[in-house]
């Protein structure tokens, strides 16, 4: 063999290698767990199951609505006096800056189908919102549905004169149908009340969906 047809593979061999560590190098970066502020990633995503509830305008809610987009979900009811006027108008605020580089549907999960009409649900979107989305279904859908997200919630009181004690975090799922993640509140000073703060929300959402 001669001195030049050497070298070149000598050359070539270490292109390959150094190609090789360059790619080791990325997908290192790329499977290292980020450093969440006031989010829980799951180690292995779960799969939503099949759940078919409606929306504000009427139409058939189900996983096929959840296809090719992140969706961050929560739950509450429309005549909450604080975590969820709270939340819904943190999510609109940063709204926007989501989605400047992930493809993002938040939705609002009614669990309060005796008093959260569709007309209700829809005034509330169009408050806060139009492009959120609120579903809601009878509370045999509601509670393994609730369940599988991480959620909790409760009626506490008789007759018309309740009031709902429910989870405050969030649940972000993948465009393929999988819980990823579960976002909670946290008291930032011993003392205080327990909330998810916005720069938090935008600096986990976007490390999550990068690492996805």
């Amino acid at each position: 063999m001669s001195k030049r047809l050497s070298a070149f593979f000598i050359t070539f061999g270490l292109i390959l290698c150094g190609l090789g560590a360059m790619t080791a190098i990325r997908f290192w970066a790329n499977t290292v767990e980020p450093e969440l502020a006031t989010s829980f990633l799951f180690p292995t995503p779960k799969k939503l199951p099949q759940f078919t509830l409606k929306d504000q305008h009427g139409n058939t809610f189900s996983n096929t609505q959840l296809a090719n987009k992140w969706s961050l979900f929560f739950i509450g009811y429309t005549s909450c006096p604080d975590v969820c006027p709270t939340t819904m108008g943190k999510l609109t605020a940063i709204y926007p800056t989501l989605l400047k580089d992930i493809d993002l549907q938040v939705i609002f999960l009614s669990v309060d189908p005796q008093r959260d009409s569709q007309d209700i649900l829809l005034a509330y979107m169009d408050f806060f919102n139009p492009k959120f989305t609120a579903i809601t279904g009878e509370h045999a859908q509601l509670f393994p549905l609730t369940r599988d997200l991480g959620f909790v919630y409760v009626m506490v009181g008789e007759g018309d004169d309740y009031h709902l004690d429910h989870s405050a975090s969030m649940a972000l799922i993948s465009p393929e149908g999988y819980k990823v993640a579960i976002i909670k509140p946290k008291s930032t000073t011993p003392g205080t009340l327990p909330q998810i703060l916005t720069s938090d929300l935008i600096s986990d959402i976007r490390q999550i969906t990068h690492l996805y």
